[in-house]
């Protein structure tokens, strides 16, 4: 409880004088420039800094658009008219996609600083009953995060959000296309390294006419396993390269750009007129719908300025793109349109053609590390989007390395590293061919933009409370413009589109298999949950011998009692003192601050020694054990047995299984009823001084000296010395900090998940087969969770679902 003293001006107190007035209205006039002083300069930083984490595959995409355009059936039309019409189809492209939506619409979108598909999501799932894992409380609803825009619906929603949140199949719909928005991001980390790094690697092959396509792939092969190979480091180390990188890139593109606009054909400017437009389209017909393909690879990459805002500010980035990349870009490729139109032949070089020869190694240098710079920007997304999926059920549990303690966010996969690693060097291999790779790069891309317009629109009606008739007009008037992109790249299905669709699918598979198959296990333990009056029946000792120590029962159910604890009693006649029922959790936030990660309840009476943890995690919270698990919980659960004491409404009847109070980690030293008098190395530990079986002593001590790596700081806990506590409470906490001085068993279920013979055919292969497959070859729990295995008790359990 937080207290408030106001103190009241006395009648007699004397006024400052009006001098003082003016001085104090002055040094706050000071004070404000100040701030927004010290706002402008972090965000000019974080402006600097975006163009190498945001902008590096944006930014190369004049490497390769013009040669992707003209390609195929548009050969027949390769004129100075068709460029100029090219060239008016990107810029108003640039304009309205990244310009338009996303630097003044979707970035506007976050999801308290964060971005992407899932921040989508979630700020849905907080609006609206959209989630279809019914892990939510109404706690939640309490978290600071949790609160974003207006609490009340407007009456025109609210019959559409009934109705979404009434018919299961249309939130199924949502997550799935969500997840194909997410699976569409992953293909790209797939297809950029290849796409960037063989269109940069071709200016050898240009300047030196004797290389082969073989070795120019070889080179392209070594430098693809060279940027994998180094992902292990973190890309805060070399972050440091990538801003300067592309800022020289930008730099020479729009030198390079001017050099050739002025030199080549000033009056390519006139094509900046959308009539130019339709001049192409009355020439070329049905030939120029398909290019569009190639047209649209001009903004290939813009979909990481929305997933990578939670790095920088909307106004940094918006800054970046405004000033930064939007003109560079622009005037590059009206450069290659000047120079193309009086060089019709230099097409399929349409970049590399445009350098002098005086510049064109530095430029050729500098092209190959923006590539690289490229590639690893979508990389780095690949791994946060994954990270994003972990946390919310979505993905089978993999080895997540935090690169950086400084960088928030920075998170390195093993696993889906080298899957990516393989499947860029089979793309690279297989197509050898920069268009070809486009047309599925160019898919994947428009994708993701077609479902961001989609959910942008759901936002407005159900987060900023727009009326349904803006959020059908922006929904419409980009999707007939994406709608036309998008069926252009599908006419180039079989030319190479086919594998980012096959990617995506694979992705997707798996993801809706491994939360469908999470969501049956839930329900299961939902619907087969220890009933309350069971336990009651049984009395304090659970009808069975209570020894000391702490049982540390984790679960995913955040209600109630797991039918694990019902198979546990019934098969052993003994269990320890204090049983903890342990849930950690992801909750649709980004981040859950370390006061409010905690909630602490009771459950049955006081006499039980039955308590539950439910421990919350955002999307994007770093979920590390740093050792401190044990004591923070111990204290947590003393914490709350004072609070109960001091505040009998936590006392209620229903208490047992509802209410429950958020205990903070950061002032619960100051206020805890235990003291921790000293501190000492696990080898040390008082629980193995204390424990009643010399052999299990010795054996939890050879077990810490083999693994050092994992030993955990052992705390020693006793009473605060307080005459006025309750002797109940007293005796509560003695009990308590007896069990931890005894040890801690966690105790978890190995589940095995099986379809009911009744089940469709189907759900058998989906459960029996696919789940089956992903759970033996995914980590543990217990390993995720960084549980000491010396202390772990798995009871085997069959979940027919």
């Amino acid at each position: 409880m937080h207290r408030v003293d106001i103190e009241n001006e006395e009648d007699g107190a004397k006024q400052p004088p009006p001098l003082a007035a003016s001085e104090g209205e002055e040094s706050t006039h000071v004070k404000k420039n100040h701030i927004s002083k010290f706002s402008l300069a972090r965000d000019l930083l974080l402006a600097y800094q975006s163009f190498g984490v945001v902008y590096g595959d944006l930014s190369i995409s004049p490497l390769y658009v013009y040669k992707s355009i003209f390609e195929g059936k548009l050969q027949s039309h390769q004129h100075p008219d068709a460029i100029l019409g090219a060239f008016s189809l990107i810029f108003w492209t640039l304009t309205l996609m990244p310009l338009l939506k996303y630097v003044f619409v979707v970035l506007s979108a976050d999801d308290n600083g964060e971005g992407g598909p899932f921040a989508l999501y979630s700020l849905l799932c907080r609006h609206a009953k959209f989630s279809l894992l019914p892990n939510q409380q109404a706690a939640d609803e309490e978290l600071s995060a949790y609160k974003y825009g207006l609490s009340r619906q407007s009456a025109s929603s609210l019959p559409f959000k009934r109705f979404l949140e009434k018919h299961k199949k249309l939130r199924t719909v949502l997550l799935l296309v969500v997840l194909l928005g997410a699976c569409m991001v992953i293909g790209d980390g797939v297809l950029t390294p290849p796409m960037a790094v063989l269109s940069s690697i071709s200016g050898i092959q240009a300047a030196a006419e004797k290389m082969s396509n073989g070795e120019v792939l070889l080179i392209t092969c070594i430098i693809l396993v060279g940027l994998f190979a180094l992902q292990h480091s973190g890309t805060h180390r070399v972050a440091f390269l990538f801003a300067p990188i592309i800022i020289i890139w930008l730099v020479s593109m729009f030198s390079l750009g001017l050099y050739n606009t002025i030199f080549w054909n000033p009056k390519v400017v006139s094509a900046l007129s959308p009539h130019y437009i339709v001049k192409f389209f009355r020439v070329t017909g049905r030939d120029g719908w398909i290019s569009l393909g190639g047209v649209l690879l001009s903004v290939a990459g813009t979909e990481a300025m929305f997933a990578n805002l939670g790095h920088f500010t909307a106004f940094s980035m918006r800054l970046a793109f405004v000033f930064g990349v939007y003109p560079c870009l622009v005037v590059q490729y009206m450069g290659q349109a000047a120079f193309l139109s009086k060089n019709i032949a230099s097409i399929p070089n349409s970049f590399y053609g445009t350098v002098p020869g005086s510049v064109y190694w530095p430029v050729f240098v500098i092209a190959t590390l923006a590539a690289i710079v490229g590639s690893q920007s979508i990389i780095t997304a690949t791994f946060s989007i994954v990270n994003q999926c972990n946390a919310l059920g979505c993905f089978p549990r993999v080895k997540i390395v935090h690169t950086s303690n400084h960088i928030y966010g920075q998170v390195y996969i093993p696993e889906i590293n080298w899957i990516l690693m393989i499947l860029t060097l089979a793309v690279a291999i297989g197509f050898r061919n920069t268009t070809l790779i486009g047309n599925a790069y160019g898919l994947a891309c428009m994708t993701v933009m077609f479902i961001t317009t989609f959910l942008m629109s759901l936002i407005m009606v159900f987060v900023w409370q727009r009326s349904n008739a803006l959020a059908s007009i922006f929904l419409l008037f980009f999707w007939v413009i994406e709608g036309v992109y998008l069926s252009a790249s599908l006419m180039k299905f079989p030319q190479g589109g086919w594998v980012s669709v096959a990617l995506s699918l694979v992705f997707l598979f798996v993801m809706f298999v491994w939360h469908y198959g999470s969501r049956k296990r839930y329900n299961f333990d939902l619907h087969n949950k220890v009933p309350l009056k069971w336990l009651l029946g049984l009395g304090p000792s659970l009808g069975i011998a209570r020894v000391p120590g702490i049982g540390l029962i984790y679960s995913e159910l955040a209600t109630g009692v797991p039918s694990v604890f019902s198979h546990f009693v019934t098969n052993l006649p003994a269990f320890h003192s204090v049983l903890v029922f342990a849930c950690v959790k992801s909750v649709p936030v980004p981040h859950v601050p370390h006061e409010e990660r905690f909630l602490i309840g009771r459950i049955c009476p006081r006499p039980y020694r039955m308590y539950r943890c439910i421990v919350r995690y955002g999307y994007k919270d770093i979920q590390r054990d740093n050792g401190n698990f044990e004591h923070l919980l111990i204290q947590s659960i003393a914490e709350f047995i004072q609070m109960e004491a001091e505040e009998p409404q936590l006392l209620s009847s229903d208490s047992f299984y509802g209410r429950m109070a958020v205990v903070s980690t950061r002032t619960i030293q100051s206020s805890s009823s235990l003291v921790i008098p000293t501190e000492e190395d696990l080898g040390k530990n008082h629980s193995f001084q204390n424990s009643k079986s010399p052999s299990l002593q010795n054996l939890r001590s050879f077990y810490a000296d083999e693994n050092k790596k994992i030993r955990r700081r052992g705390v020693r806990f006793r009473v605060a010395e307080s005459p006025a506590m309750d002797p109940a409470v007293r005796e509560e906490l003695e009990d308590l900090i007896e069990a931890k001085e005894a040890g801690v068993a966690y105790i978890m279920g190995h589940s095995y998940v099986k379809a009911r013979r009744s089940s469709s055919f189907l759900k058998k292969i989906a459960i029996d087969i696919a789940y089956l497959f992903l759970r033996r070859n995914c980590r543990a729990p217990s390993v995720a969770l960084n549980i000491p295995h010396i202390s772990l008790i798995e009871v085997g359990m069959i979940y027919y679902v």
